[in-house]
């Protein structure tokens, strides 16, 4: 165990003892943790301090952003509005591809990212 690792299990220990961590939101229920075996350990903390302040990843945002727009034009009639909708829509696309520094197929990623959570749910 590293240094910061013993001195902040101590400064828990500490506050658990004092009373300090009684009756905070969330006590007694489990706690929501994310898969992030993906991200390197050096990283954890600081995208788990990020994801907890609100900050999303540029790309993540876009791609959030882009499925809104693809949910709102299944609701849009008005010829105008559409066509604003599917302007903003053509253009997150084409800032998410010059952001990935390659052209992005939205279709096929969703298709394939469909096809390998119903890979993962089958195990």
């Amino acid at each position: 165990m590293q240094l910061i690792d013993k001195l902040a299990e101590a400064k828990i220990k500490q506050a658990i003892d004092q009373g300090e961590l009684n009756g905070l939101p969330g006590e007694g229920r489990r706690l929501d943790l994310v898969d992030d075996a993906l991200v390197p350990d050096e990283l954890r903390v600081a995208y788990r301090l990020l994801k907890n302040a609100g900050f999303v990843p540029a790309e993540l945002a876009l791609r959030r952003e882009i499925s809104d727009i693809c949910s709102l034009l299944q609701t849009l009639e008005d010829g105008s509005e559409r066509c604003r909708a599917m302007k903003r829509l053509h253009l997150l696309r084409i800032r998410l591809g010059l952001s990935r520094g390659r052209e992005t197929n939205l279709r096929i990623e969703q298709s394939y990212a469909d096809k390998l959570r119903e890979r993962f749910e089958r195990r």
